[in-house]
């Protein structure tokens, strides 16, 4: 059961317990920029996962027939490498929709630049469809087993 304090909205205590000073959502704001560059300037950001490929001949000589086994490595290799610059490309943008989230509740999301507004909504549906995307991917890729 819904106590009664509850019904119709949060109470006064609750209401207040969720407010933000400009201060603190200003030092989120500024851990959350630390982040992204933090990822970006590091081996997991998306570009440098994404470079990160070997060859097939570089697991075995050019003949699948010689070490069957290599071709199911690289195979794998690159579903896994595949799903990592995927979600690393999903972190990024989660991070920087974040960013761009705490500005909203600091300001007011109406008061945000236009361009950040519709930055905020591109990296929605880009995460959405990324995470559609790899849901596809994981229900084919499950069925090869």
């Amino acid at each position: 059961m819904i106590p009664d304090d509850m019904v119709g909205g949060a109470s006064p205590a609750r209401a207040a317990d969720l407010e933000a000073s400009s201060e603190a959502l200003s030092t989120f704001q500024k851990r959350v920029n630390a982040l992204l560059a933090d990822f970006e300037a590091s081996a997991g950001n998306p570009t440098k996962v994404g470079a990160q490929t070997i060859s097939a001949s570089s697991l075995n000589s050019g003949s699948s027939s010689a070490f069957p086994e290599a071709h199911g490595l690289y195979a794998q290799y690159n579903r896994v490498h595949e799903r990592l610059t995927s979600l690393s490309k999903l972190l990024n943008l989660q991070i920087e929709a974040i960013g761009i989230a705490v500005q909203g509740a600091q300001r007011g999301f109406g008061n945000l630049e236009e361009e950040q507004r519709r930055r905020f909504w591109q990296i929605q549906v880009e995460i959405r469809e990324g995470q559609d995307a790899d849901r596809r991917t994981s229900d084919v890729k499950a069925g090869d087993f």
